[in-house]
């Protein structure tokens, strides 16, 4: 589950890095705006799986754990 959430990290990384590539060459202002909205999905979806609960573990910790 590591993994599969660090490479979904490094893909928003990367999103964020061609939307900033785009928007600096003036073009494809559509396209940019989406890439930041899924790098900011794919980021907030991590950000749940990782963040525990305040009366319990991280679900991905309770994932490992079965």
């Amino acid at each position: 589950m590591e993994t599969i959430l660090s490479i979904v990290m490094l893909g928003a990384l990367a999103m964020i890095a061609g939307a900033i590539y785009l928007w600096r060459k003036g073009r494809y202002t559509r396209q940019v705006v989406l890439m930041l909205l899924l790098a900011a999905i794919m980021i907030g979806n991590v950000l749940i799986l990782t963040i525990p609960a305040a009366d319990s573990a991280a679900p991905t910790g309770r994932a490992a754990a079965r």
